[in-house]
């Protein structure tokens, strides 16, 4: 029985995130006038905040999950900015604590009485957007199973580590699929690490999310990442299948050339491990 795995303090969990930071991360994303990289940094701020608040108890920010960023363009280095910079995993509770800044940003809400009206929020920012240079993606992936490694040794019954990537190209530097299979024999006694990846294409085909086979793939590197894509455990199936996803026992941990919404919605499927789409019991 794998995955089954409850995460404590004393198990915790862990997600490394890999994000392509090359050049092309410059290009246009979706209609609200940011590039890849911007988006990227946004949703990436607010899924670090999300984790931060599924770990509050009260006051107290409890160890539940460890965390790490690694951007990947002009050099291969971990993406935390401020006082976490060149930090690799980290515990939530330092995320918490050690946002670069806290910008005041402003959103839309209801007024009560049909309308809409700006509300200010503090926004707080681990993670800046960075576009440069090419794609060195296996060594990026040679990096996260250099971190897995790590993190497995000091937590052996944990539930495995997760690594997202997130890339809109092929890679520069060498073959990534034999790191890709490196990555997934790191395992824990709960099973091995999951690879997801999420395809940012720029190419004018339909999208495509959990797919059990590659035959809707007309995309050579789609057909290589979803090659690397772990296989869905019950329990990521389950919280596909409550945000509405069609899915099946092969179906696999990627998606291509989805909108914003569909990309916030597959990073927080692929933060999940329980049936609900949340946490296992936290303890």
């Amino acid at each position: 029985m794998q995955y089954k795995s409850q995460l404590s303090r004393v198990n915790p969990g862990c997600f490394i995130f890999l994000v392509d930071q090359s050049g092309s991360m410059e290009e246009a994303f979706g209609t609200m006038g940011e590039t890849k990289a911007q988006f990227l940094a946004n949703a990436m701020n607010r899924l670090l905040k999300t984790l931060v608040l599924r770990c509050a108890k009260g006051p107290e920010i409890r160890d539940y999950f460890d965390v790490g960023v690694i951007g990947y363009g002009e050099t291969v280095a971990s993406a935390l900015a401020g006082p976490l910079r060149g930090r690799s995993i980290v515990a939530i509770s330092e995320i918490a604590k050690s946002p670069d800044r806290v910008e005041e940003r402003s959103r839309q809400i209801s007024d009560g009485a049909g309308g809409l009206t700006q509300e200010k929020i503090e926004f707080p920012v681990w993670f800046d957007a960075v576009a440069s240079n090419g794609t060195p993606m296996a060594e990026a992936i040679r990096t996260a199973t250099q971190w897995a490694n790590g993190w497995v040794k000091q937590h052996p019954q944990s539930f495995p580590p997760i690594v997202i990537n997130i890339t809109d190209g092929e890679a520069t530097d060498a073959d990534p699929v034999p790191e890709a299979r490196r990555l997934v024999q790191v395992a824990t006694n709960d099973g091995p690490a999951l690879l997801f990846n999420i395809h940012l294409s720029s190419k004018s085909l339909p999208p495509v999310a959990f797919p059990s086979s590659d035959r809707t793939l007309a995309d050579e590197y789609a057909l290589m990442l979803f090659s690397m894509s772990s296989i869905l455990p019950d329990t990521f199936m389950a919280a596909a299948t409550d945000e509405g996803y069609s899915v099946s026992s092969q179906s696999r941990g990627y998606t291509f050339n989805g909108d914003g919404v569909s990309l916030i919605k597959f990073l927080q499927i692929g933060t999940s491990t329980t049936k609900s789409g949340s946490l296992l019991t936290l303890r």
